[in-house]
């Protein structure tokens, strides 16, 4: 590749980062302002930590791509990163301090059953992406750390100082990888520079990385869904049968669905059903998962309108 190709390329990576980068995102904009309830970042947390879960099982599917030895050499250091070398190290131990922080249950976080349905498809879909790609587009997919390392420096300052509340050891995740990122970001650069070689090559890694912004905005996307407010259609209507009817359809539905749709009055948040579910029925494994899968369905049909949080104030 000529210096003027890599040069380019250099530059179209730093445009979609400028123009796609979920630091734009309305969630990410009023944490950094500090508009965000204790709820809302509780909730952001205990999602979060799903992506962070998924990023040490990507890295080891960009391992098995690579035929470098040296590659791998330098691409394993990201799994003990965020792994640790021992238990109650590395990145994922710091978010689970961050957890605690914040006022949620390090175990209940850990455990992922909270995670709601759209944070787990983006996150899912970064790790099917990298999974079904080569490893140039795998790497670019990465380079969203480029943008990561000032940012969570400024992430850090901003919880500082407007969520006073929180613990300043529980910030520790944010200025580790103030460090690691940019060292990570040049690594995948470098990488990424040498081997597209073509400008076939060039546009496959540039999609890559509009893909995986794609993907960190869903990801806040879901976060946002968990804080909507589920109430029942005005145009449905229980019979004394059981079967709830709309205009267009009649659903009949047990007596489960029925608690939920109860549950949902226009006050409580889909996170908020979720946990009064899990109150009423502690032996269900999965309930918060099947209720919020419940709900999703019931919106696309009509059931259900998910109402956007009242503003604060």
């Amino acid at each position: 590749m000529s210096q003027g190709s890599g040069a380019e390329l250099s530059a179209r990576i730093r445009e979609i980062l400028a123009e796609r980068y979920h630091d734009k995102h309305p969630f990410n904009l009023r944490m950094q302002a500090g508009e965000l309830t204790r709820e809302e970042l509780q909730r952001w947390v205990r999602n979060r930590y799903y992506y962070q879960t998924r990023i040490p099982i990507k890295d080891g599917l960009i391992l098995t791509k690579a035929e470098d030895p040296s590659f791998r050499r330098g691409w394993i250091r990201r799994i003990h990163d965020h792994d640790g070398e021992r238990p109650d190290e590395g990145g994922l131990a710091l978010w689970l301090d961050l957890a605690e922080a914040v006022g949620l249950d390090r175990d209940e976080v850990a455990s992922l059953r909270q995670v709601l349905p759209g944070v787990r498809r983006a996150c899912d879909a970064y790790v099917s992406f990298v999974e079904g790609h080569d490893l140039l587009e795998s790497v670019a997919s990465s380079l969203t750390e480029i943008a990561a390392g000032p940012y969570l420096g400024a992430r850090a300052d901003a919880f500082e100082k407007h969520y006073a509340w929180i613990a300043p050891e529980g910030l520790a995740y944010f200025r580790s990888r103030t460090q690691q990122a940019p060292r990570d970001a040049q690594e995948g650069l470098d990488y990424v520079l040498a081997h597209a070689q073509s400008e076939e090559d060039r546009q496959r890694a540039a999609e890559a990385l509009e893909q995986k912004c794609e993907i960190l905005w869903s990801l806040l996307d879901g976060v946002e869904w968990g804080g909507r407010r589920p109430a029942l259609s005005p145009a449905a209507r229980w019979q004394e049968d059981g079967m709830l009817v709309l205009p267009e359809r009649a659903i009949r539905l047990g007596s489960s669905a029925r608690e939920i749709l109860d549950a949902c009055d226009g006050e409580r948040t889909a996170d908020d059903v979720a946990t009064a579910l899990r109150t009423s029925h502690p032996e269900e494994e999965h309930i918060e998962r099947d209720v919020f899968e419940f709900l999703e369905q019931m919106e696309r049909l009509g059931v259900v309108r998910m109402l956007e949080p009242e503003p604060l104030g």
